[in-house]
């Protein structure tokens, strides 16, 4: 059973008991016969779609007894931190440790130490540069182009004649959002108007910037017939402007949130341009890495997918794969496509 060590993180009852139960499950193939120690490191952990994403990769560890011990460290926005929280663990002789690379390249040299000094590390979801085998074990990525081209197909579907683009993605340069346009324009042709600065306006998946950023966006264009994010609930506070310019919300690609598919529900009815299109926001990009670092320091098998693929999730327009989905009942900060039930999400960002 896992060991949550105080100094890393407060695993709440409920989470622990959660965990708990799922490692009762059939061990899966990926978890095996050697025991070790693991460790999940984000960069910065500060908000609900991480305390959702630490719970998920809690909850994955647990299924494999073989994992003795499980640790979990925050680096809280600081690069110097995420660094010696990298090579706290790795000096500690932890057997895997996953790191959400938020700092990007600058954690490389930290990574490359961990691994030469026999841990198994797997960075994910964050390109941090340097190469696998050599400077790290193993990198989990998601493939944030796919998330353009389903965008892609979906906006050519719902205005065929083309239209006025408005992106909105995280930090200035960062290569989730350039691979997303990058998915976006081998679906979408010179119909279809990019109306944003190039090559996306910048929020840095910060909702106060993204309500400022959209909301000048607003004021700016008269014409916006569809607005893409790659973070959904930070739209939720910017959209009621559109109603103080007497405009309808128009429609929306971008990835799920609890808090996003609730103000849809409430507001369809008075915003007829309000069609709304998800793909899961990519929490269980972690599970795929927690199998990959547990596969490798246990014994077990390899898993067959390198890459997280994050699934269409919600349109409003088919009800395919699934219509759009509103917990009322629960907090908006989580995020129905994750494999987590929400009440369990919920208990993770509420504790």
């Amino acid at each position: 059973m896992l060991s949550y060590l105080k100094g890393s993180i407060a695993i709440t009852a409920s989470l622990l008991a959660l965990s708990c139960g799922a490692a009762l499950a059939k061990t899966p193939s990926w978890c095996g016969p050697n025991e070790a120690s693991l460790a999940l490191l984000d960069g910065f952990g500060g908000n609900s779609w991480r305390l959702v994403t630490t719970a998920s990769g809690a909850a994955e560890a647990a299924l494999c007894p073989s994992i003795t011990d499980y640790q979990y460290a925050d680096g809280q926005g600081n690069t110097q931190k995420a660094i010696s929280d990298i090579k706290s663990f790795a000096a500690k002789g932890t057997s895997a440790i996953v790191v959400f690379g938020d700092a990007g390249p600058a954690v490389l040299p930290a990574l490359k130490a961990a691994f030469g000094a026999g841990s198994v590390v797997v960075p994910y979801r964050v390109d941090v540069g340097g190469e696998a085998g050599k400077d790290y074990t193993k990198f989990i990525g998601s493939s944030f182009k796919d998330d353009g081209v389903s965008w892609g197909n979906w906006i050519k579907s719902i205005l065929p004649d083309g239209g006025n683009v408005l992106f909105l993605s995280g930090p200035a340069g960062n290569s989730q959002g350039l691979d997303e346009l990058a998915g976006m324009k081998t679906v979408l042709d010179d119909k279809y108007k990019f109306i944003n600065p190039e090559p996306f306006d910048v929020t840095n998946w910060d909702p106060s910037l993204t309500q400022q950023v959209l909301s000048a966006e607003i004021a700016k264009n008269e014409k916006i017939d569809v607005i893409v994010s790659d973070f959904g609930p930070s739209l939720v506070g910017a959209l009621p402007v559109f109603k103080k310019f007497n405009r309808s919300i128009p429609a929306i690609a971008t990835s799920d949130g609890n808090s996003l598919g609730c103000f849809w529900t409430d507001n369809v009815k008075d915003n007829p341009d309000f069609k709304l299109f998800t793909v899961a926001t990519g929490n269980d990009n972690v599970r795929l890495a927690v199998q990959w670092a547990v596969a490798s320091a246990t014994g077990g098998t390899l898993p067959t997918e390198e890459i997280f693929k994050a699934p269409v999730f919600e349109d409003s327009v088919s009800g395919k794969p699934s219509a759009v989905q509103c917990r009322a009942d629960l907090p908006g900060s989580i995020y129905l496509s994750a494999v987590m039930p929400g009440d369990d999400q919920a208990k993770a960002v509420t504790k």
